[in-house]
């Protein structure tokens, strides 16, 4: 995810963790990251303890963190899942 966001990556994570995360009233948990989207389902978010992207319209997305470290850990995260789940099925 360094410099440009790919966003068939964050739209898998997304739907693996909507797919395989716990329902817990405002969107789903997997893996310590939570999946939802804002009222109208044109923002996509993506969000542990420490981070939150936000990834919108024409593949437009923002981070927010504090520290580089964050960031990274992360990005661990997405990718292992990405690694460990599939897409549209169910454990």
């Amino acid at each position: 995810m360094k410099n440009e966001l790919d966003s068939r990556f964050i739209l898998s994570v997304f739907d693996k963790i909507k797919t395989h995360g716990k329902e817990d009233g405002e969107g789903h948990m997997l893996e310590g990251v939570k999946a939802y989207t804002d009222f109208d389902g044109y923002t996509l978010f993506l969000e542990d303890a420490s981070v939150q992207l936000s990834f919108g319209f024409h593949n437009q997305y923002h981070f927010d963190y504090e520290k580089a470290e964050q960031l990274e850990q992360f990005e661990r995260k997405l990718q292992h899942i990405q690694a460990n789940y599939q897409a549209g099925t169910t454990k």
